[in-house]
């Protein structure tokens, strides 16, 4: 090989190596930004999806996760009557894409963010809405009980450049003491329902039966006005018009029975 087509080759490896060692490109995946930081101090700048060029030595690129996250635990609280509830609770949030450099310079990566910021909010938020119902309305006003903590969670966690997308209450668990009184207190309202069901089903069939007797009163009331003497006169000549239409003309003849003897011979002289 020539001498210059060495030094060449050689010029490239070493050209190489310094760009494998010094690193100047960067690359954004789907879903990250890029915090740019100068000797340390975070910058303004954040990089989008793509192919990036930083300064080696002096700039470092720090890559934040901007997907939706989602996350699951539960908190021990208490209900306005003092009743211990246990919530299991289930959020998902994402950081604000264009507040990544702040929330890595207050918070830190998306690890810290989920374990100093998420779920201390998250429970500070379930304790301070479930201490605004009681028990029973936990459970019956699940929907509004969801709605309060997701409101805070959001003002709490904006803040910190966490947005939230879903907030959710899979199960609310409370003793087994409070658990027993409810499900005989839902046993009682059962048998209420079920016998206000049958008085109602007992008083449809009197009103039935009266309105029935009242109707066959009614109608014997109409009868006994209508049928006069004239109407029974009329009615006997209608049954004998009938009897004679169907008569054939020939007398009744009756068979059976011991047949009188009158013997109407002379005597003997």
């Amino acid at each position: 090989m020539p001498p210059q087509f060495a030094r060449l080759a050689i010029a490239l490896a070493v050209a190489v190596a310094v760009l494998w060692i010094l690193n100047p490109f960067v690359v954004i995946g789907p879903g990250e930004r890029g915090v740019v930081m100068n000797f340390g101090a975070v910058q303004k700048e954040i990089m989008g999806e793509g192919l990036h060029m930083r300064i080696p030595l002096m700039q470092r690129v720090v890559i934040m996760d901007v997907k939706v996250q989602k996350g699951e635990g539960q908190g021990d609280a208490a209900s306005k009557d003092l009743q211990s509830v246990t919530t299991n609770v289930a959020i998902n949030y994402h950081l604000d894409p264009a507040r990544v450099g702040e929330t890595f310079q207050t918070v830190g990566t998306l690890q810290a963010v989920s374990d100093r910021i998420i779920l201390p909010a998250v429970q500070e938020s379930v304790k301070a809405a479930t201490a605004l119902y009681t028990a029973e309305e936990l459970v019956s006003r699940r929907q509004e009980v969801r709605d309060q903590i997701r409101a805070q969670l959001r003002e709490r966690l904006t803040k910190n450049g966490v947005i939230v997308d879903e907030f959710s209450i899979v199960n609310f668990a409370f003793s087994q003491e409070f658990s027993n009184a409810i499900e005989a207190k839902t046993t009682a309202e059962q048998f209420k329902l079920k016998a206000l069901r049958d008085l109602e089903r007992i008083r449809i069939e009197a009103d039935q039966k009266i309105s029935s007797a009242k109707a066959e009163a009614e109608s014997l009331r109409l009868q006994r006005e209508i049928v006069t003497p004239d109407l029974i006169e009329l009615r006997k000549i209608e049954m004998q018009q009938r009897a004679i239409e169907k008569w054939d003309g020939k007398l009744p003849q009756v068979t059976g029975g011991a047949t009188p003897f009158i013997d109407i011979k002379p005597p003997a002289r």
